[in-house]
C-alpha cells in the first residue's frame, strides 16, 4: 500500500496521479491523504518512489479533467481516492465510455460533489460584501477586504468572476480554506486566515443597508423562498442582514398602507420638440412600410 500526502489541491492530485498512473499502481494500492496534521500517522511515499515514470502516459478524456477539476473543490475526504479509481478506469481499465454511465456509482457520486461546489461558488458570487480598508498610496486605488465561509475549497474557482467585475479595484477576499488577492494586475492565492483578520464594518455597510430596504417589497415577500436563496448561515456575514427581521415584521402593515394610498393620477405625457419629431418620424414609417395583411 501506497500512501500519498497531497495539498488539497487539483494540481497537487493531479501531479500525483499521472506519476502513479504511469508506473500502473492500481487503485486499491494507494492511500490518499491531504491533511497535513494526518501525514505522520502514515508512511508517506518516498519521492524517489514517485518519480521516472515507468511507461507512456495515457490519453485522458478532456471532459474528465473538467469533472475531476470540479470535484476536487468538494471536502469529502474520499474524493481523492474516487478521481483516482475513476482515472484509472477511463484509462487503464479500458471503461472509455465511463462518463456517459450517470447510473454508474462513482459517476453519480463526482457528479452530486460538482453540483455541490457549483451551488457554493453560486453562493459565493451573491454573498460576498467587500468593506474599504485603505488606500493605495502610490497607485491611489481603493483597497477593499471581504470576508466568507464557503462549504468547499473553491476560491480557485470562484475568484475569476470577482477578477472581471472588479478588475479597477485592489481587493482581497479572505476565507478559511484560502484567500484570493488582486492587485489589478495579478491574482494570487495564499493560505486561510481566521473570522478575525477580516474587517468587521465600514462606511459601504450603511450604503448595503439603505440599498436592500429600498429594494425590498413587502407585497412579494416569501420567507422561505428567501431563506432558500438566501441561507440563513450566510446572514452573520450580510451588514444587510440586521435589517431582514424588521422588514418582515413589518410588511403586513406597509402593505395594509399601500392598499389605503389613493391612486394617484396619471400625470400626461410631455409635449417638447424631440417627442413630436419622434411622433412624426413614426408616423412617417407607417405610411412608407406596406400592411403584410395586404395582398
Amino acid at each position: 500500500m501506497r500512501t500519498v500526502v497531497i495539498q488539497p489541491e487539483y494540481e497537487a492530485w493531479r501531479s500525483a496521479a499521472r506519476q502513479l498512473l504511469a508506473q500502473r499502481v492500481p487503485p486499491e494500492d494507494v492511500l490518499w491523504a491531504d491533511d497535513a496534521q494526518e501525514s505522520p500517522l502514515f508512511m508517506q511515499e518516498e519521492p524517489a518512489q514517485m518519480a521516472a515514470p515507468a511507461a507512456p502516459p495515457v490519453k485522458v478524456p478532456p471532459a474528465f479533467l473538467d469533472l475531476a477539476r470540479s470535484a476536487a473543490a468538494h471536502t469529502d475526504a474520499r474524493r481523492w481516492a474516487m478521481l483516482y479509481r475513476v482515472l484509472w478506469r477511463l484509462t487503464l481499465g479500458a471503461e472509455r465510455h465511463l462518463l456517459s454511465m450517470p447510473t454508474d456509482p462513482d459517476i453519480r457520486q463526482l457528479q452530486d460533489w460538482c453540483k455541490a461546489v457549483g451551488r457554493d461558488i453560486h453562493k459565493m458570487h451573491a454573498f460576498v460584501r467587500f468593506r474599504l480598508v485603505s488606500t493605495h498610496p502610490a497607485t491611489g486605488r481603493e483597497q477593499f477586504v471581504a470576508w466568507f465561509e464557503p462549504e468547499h475549497r473553491i476560491v480557485r474557482l470562484a475568484t475569476p468572476f470577482f477578477e472581471k467585475r472588479f478588475a479597477g479595484m485592489d481587493w482581497s477576499i479572505l476565507t478559511p480554506y484560502e484567500c484570493a488577492h488582486w492587485d489589478g494586475t495579478r491574482l494570487h492565492f495564499t493560505a486561510g486566515v481566521p473570522r478575525s483578520s477580516a474587517p468587521d464594518e465600514d462606511a459601504q455597510d450603511e450604503l448595503w443597508r439603505t440599498y436592500y430596504r429600498s429594494i425590498f417589497n413587502p407585497a412579494r415577500v416569501k420567507i422561505s423562498a428567501m431563506q432558500s436563496e438566501m441561507p440563513k448561515k450566510y446572514w452573520k456575514n450580510l451588514p444587510e442582514a440586521s435589517l431582514i427581521a424588521d422588514l418582515i415584521a413589518g410588511s403586513s402593515r406597509r402593505v395594509q398602507g399601500m392598499l389605503e394610498t389613493e391612486e394617484r393620477s396619471v400625470k400626461p405625457a410631455p409635449n417638447n420638440a424631440y417627442l413630436q419629431s419622434l411622433h412624426a418620424l413614426n408616423q412617417q414609417q407607417k405610411s412608407v412600410t406596406p400592411d403584410p395583411g395586404l395582398p
